[in-house]
């Protein structure tokens, strides 16, 4: 696996838009780039607007290939998620960022990005805090994206869930590569050249705004299509804004998914802090972790 260099103090680091449009503005994301050192370079699409979308397809793919191109900039992120990035991912052109990796932030629908990525060019990428999302961001979460660009340590431990899914004929700790992102993107994906390897992962998962129902069918598809069968462990984050039908489905997200992998002996931790939450920690798709589980507590941590 690749991993782009870190940031350094007075790096040039491209702020784009590839999917919705920006309500209002990001003038403190941006401030709180400039404050850890960085020289922040903005895209014409984080001004732009085309329907609901931060410029049209071809506006969209030009300055996302203008980031990933330039020689000076260091760092890729994403203003905001919404939609869009499955439109664009075949447009852009991967080559010059082969030979010269850098690091692609975002989360939401920027989930496209990192399993094209992770995927089809075996680099790493962070799925974080976006300039949008900096102004609710809490600073614990900010500081995680800080860490992990910079190459500081990072790791995460936080309260056992009662419904977690235990280490069962496996030792209290499994190491395995870190995917996944939004839900609903990693089910969109499915059968395609942008989905990810999932055989040997640890695999985090989130979504926001979903029913019940449809987390449950999003999950089947997975597990029908066999990639829930290899994993290492799964890691759940945020389902945030959850809505239900009448009458109720009747499930949790913590039933929903433990559901569909019972029959599995690996781990499953929920209530991990990342997603659609103000407290979204920062993580490195594509780079080992540890997840082990030491009396009330769980632990992320990176062990390449």
């Amino acid at each position: 696996m690749k991993i782009p260099e870190f940031l350094q103090p007075g790096d040039k680091v491209a702020i784009v838009c590839p999917a919705s449009f920006i309500r209002g503005d990001i003038s403190k994301g941006i401030a709180i780039l400039e404050s850890w050192g960085l020289e922040v370079h903005v895209g014409e699409t984080v001004d732009s607007q085309f329907h609901q979308f931060a410029g049209d397809d071809t506006l969209r793919a030009a300055d996302f290939q203008w980031a990933l191109n330039h020689p000076e900039i260091k760092a890729v992120f994403a203003a905001r998620g919404g939609y869009g990035s499955v439109r664009i991912i075949d447009k852009i052109d991967f080559s010059i960022f082969q030979k010269q990796p850098k690091w692609v932030i975002g989360f939401s629908d920027i989930t496209v990005f990192h399993t094209h990525i992770n995927r089809r060019y075996n680099c790493a990428t962070i799925h974080g805090q976006m300039p949008k999302s900096f102004e609710t961001g809490t600073p614990a979460s900010l500081e995680t994206l800080r860490q992990a660009l910079f190459g500081e340590a990072v790791s995460y431990t936080f309260s056992k869930n009662p419904l977690n899914k235990g280490f069962i004929g496996r030792e209290a700790t499994i190491k395995g590569r870190l995917i996944g992102g939004n839900l609903a993107i990693l089910h969109s994906l499915v059968g395609s050249v942008s989905e990810p390897k999932y055989k040997n992962k640890i695999l985090f998962i989130e979504d926001v705004g979903e029913t019940f129902y449809n987390v449950d069918r999003m999950l089947w598809t997975l597990k029908r299509a066999g990639h829930l069968k290899k994993l290492k462990g799964i890691i759940v984050g945020g389902f945030s804004g959850m809505r239900d039908n009448s009458p109720a489905y009747g499930y949790s997200i913590e039933e929903i998914i433990l559901e569909k992998v019972q029959e599995y002996d690996y781990p499953v931790v929920f209530d991990f802090p990342a997603g659609h939450i103000d407290d979204n920690h920062a993580l490195i798709f594509g780079q080992k972790v540890a997840l082990e589980t030491v009396g009330d507590i769980c632990r992320v941590s990176y062990s390449d």
